[in-house]
Parts: C-alpha cells; structure tokens; sequence
C-alpha cells in the first residue's frame, strides 16, 4: 500500500526538481566533483515510521550537521558545566567558518560555527584522549543514533586537509586564548576525520527523530542521550544552526536545523519527527537551496513551525493520527488530494476525513 506521506513527499521533490540556483561546494576538492542533481527527502516520526524519497540511498558526508551531534556526546562525556566553559550558545551572525571569538570570554560563540565545533571535538572523551579515540567516539555515537554503522571516508578527509588552512587558523586562534590545549594540525585532523562520516538522508531523519523523541531512539526504544541534552542540542540549533541566516530560518521555517556543505539538512521537531533533505547546491549561506525550501514547504502545508506545532504526541505525523491517513486510499485516476487543518478541527465537516486531519478537495472521491 503506497502511503500518502510517501505520495506528499514525491510531490514536494518534483516540485522542486527544476530549481537549479545555488551551487556546489567548490572549495573542497571532492565536493566539487558532487552530482548537483541529487536530491532525497527523508521523515522520521517518533514512533519510528521512516518515509523516504528520491536520491535517498546514496551517501554524502555529514559535514557540519555532525557538529549538534558531537556537542551531545561532548555532554554526556564531560557534563554542561565544563562545555559551557569552553563553548557558548549565542547566534554569531557571521559565517561559520568566521575567525572570531565572544568578546570578553574569548571562547567560540556556539558549537554550530567552525570555532565551537573543533572547540567541541576536542572535549570528546576525556583530556587525554587521542586524534583517534576522538574519532571513534564520534564515529560510533553517530552509528548508535543512525541505527547503522558509519564509517569515514579517509579519501574525503585526506582532500578536506589539504584545504584545511582555514580550520587550522581556527584551531591556532583557539589554542592561543587557551580554549584548546590539543595541537592545531591533531585537533583539526580529528574534525575533519568526523565531518567526513558518511550518511544517506534516512540516517539523518532518524538521527534527528532521536533528539525529538527526547534523546529515546525511534526504531530500538533505546535512551541514546538524556532528555536535557536532546533539549539542549534543539535549543541551539534553533538559535544557531543555520549561521547567519538563522534568524530568517526561525521565523520563516521554524523547525531547529543543521545544515552541512555537502547539501544534507537535518530538521528535528520535539515531539514529532526527524527530517532530512540532501541537495548538494548551496545557497549564499551554505545551506542546500532546494533543502531550505523543501523544508519551507514542509513547515507549512504541515504545520511545523515549532511555535504553532501541536504538543507532544498530537502532531499529525504522530499515532494516533498517522495509521489512519496511512489506511486512505486513493480512487480509480483520481488521487485524494490533502491540505493540513488543525487536529481540533478533525471530522466537523463532511468533506473532511473524521480521522486523520486533512481536508478532501472538493470532488475527490474517498473510501
């Protein structure tokens, strides 16, 4: 049985399909050799339904995205306390590869920008842990969240260090005001190795379902973080995860996010579901250009923005609601065709169906 959830996401992703704008990562040498039109869109609810789209069986790097996933395991390993102390949770508003640190304190603004995140992969594990140790932690807590073993691409890494000149300066900059203690060329090699973990768009949908459901992973029911951090990591990529166009992001959009230059965007919406987009063209941020608008689709013909999304456990693409739509059929050559309406709204008019909150256009059949 073809799923509507499925149906309503094919229809996003050919809507999209002719966008062209935007561009490939050009700066990192594999990257810039990356298929400009592929593209998948992945959903996972909390209760560990995956609808998946598209290109979504082919791996790219995680790039960025991997930075709210090592400040969880940061958390776990070393407590808010010591984190905080070293990485502070306030929008930069410059780009994320800035050279730049918080006025007074001297530490990076946020783990979401360049300097936060090395900053942040140097407090995995414990201080006297290694180039390796570090990357392995990283590597097998990505692993756990996906559901899956990952693994790195150390042809990617060895390409992404020898462009790393930049990070380096960062890493330099940091060891200067004592936010990092680690040698600049180990700290970033062990950076670079963890952005360059490969996943597909339905790892990240999972992935992010795991910080919705509160740290709970979706599909095994196991705590693969504590509550406060999963709330923890959601509060600053609202904040902060989409660099300096995070403030439009929130407002317009409204689903905490993290994008990475590989063309992944990964979406998390407490109560609700992960989401995930891969489209390797960037926009003049560095975030995919058909990623940002797909997920600009997604939060409005569903609901989800965050300030208007239902509580915990209401959301349409949550049960009780989701078997029921799952259950419709479409009719002969007519397909049903759905819009959102508020779950208070459910079943007070007839050309609604009485369970699953989506309005009946007008001269569709229904059975």
């Amino acid at each position: 049985m073809q799923s509507p959830v499925r149906d309503y996401l094919t229809e996003v992703l050919d809507s999209l399909d002719a966008e062209k704008s935007g561009a490939v990562a050009d700066y990192i040498p594999d990257l810039a050799e990356a298929n400009p039109d592929l593209f998948a869109i992945a959903v996972t609810t909390v209760d560990g339904r995956t609808y998946c789209v598209g290109d979504d069986e082919v791996e790219f790097s995680i790039q960025s995205i991997s930075k709210p996933l090592a400040y969880a395991a940061a958390l776990a390993d070393r407590g808010f306390d010591a984190v905080l102390e070293k990485v502070g949770v306030e929008p930069s508003g410059e780009a994320f590869n800035e050279l730049s640190l918080e006025s007074g304190t001297c530490r990076p603004r946020n783990p979401m920008i360049n300097a936060g995140a090395i900053t942040t992969h140097g407090l995995l594990v414990d201080d006297d842990a290694d180039v390796e140790s570090r990357v392995e932690r990283a590597r097998s807590f990505f692993s756990t969240l996906a559901g899956r073993e990952l693994a790195v691409d150390q042809a990617l890494h060895k390409s992404e260090m020898d462009s790393a000149d930049r990070n380096l300066a960062i890493a330099h900059m940091l060891r200067n005001y004592g936010i990092v203690d680690d040698a600049p060329h180990d700290i970033v090699d062990g950076y670079i190795q963890q952005c360059s973990i490969m996943v597909t768009a339905k790892d990240l949908a999972v992935i992010g379902a795991c910080f919705a459901n509160g740290g709970v992973h979706p599909v095994t029911g196991e705590r693969v973080m504590s509550r406060r951090i999963a709330r923890q990591v959601m509060s600053v990529m609202a904040g902060c995860g989409m660099y300096d166009g995070a403030g439009e992001w929130l407002t317009t959009v409204g689903i905490p996010a993290k994008s990475g230059v590989a063309g992944g965007l990964l979406g998390t919406l407490p109560g609700q579901c992960g989401i995930a987009v891969f489209s390797p063209r960037l926009d003049e941020h560095g975030n995919s250009t058909r990623g940002v608008l797909a997920f600009r689709r997604l939060s409005t013909d569903m609901n989800m923005h965050m300030v208007d999304a239902e509580p915990y456990g209401t959301t349409v693409l949550r049960d009780p609601n989701l078997r029921r739509f799952d259950d419709l059929r479409t009719a002969g050559s007519h397909p049903v065709q759905w819009r959102r309406v508020r779950p208070r709204q459910f079943g007070r008019r007839r050309n609604r169906h009485p369970h699953c909150g989506f309005r009946r256009q007008s001269g569709q059949p229904l059975r």
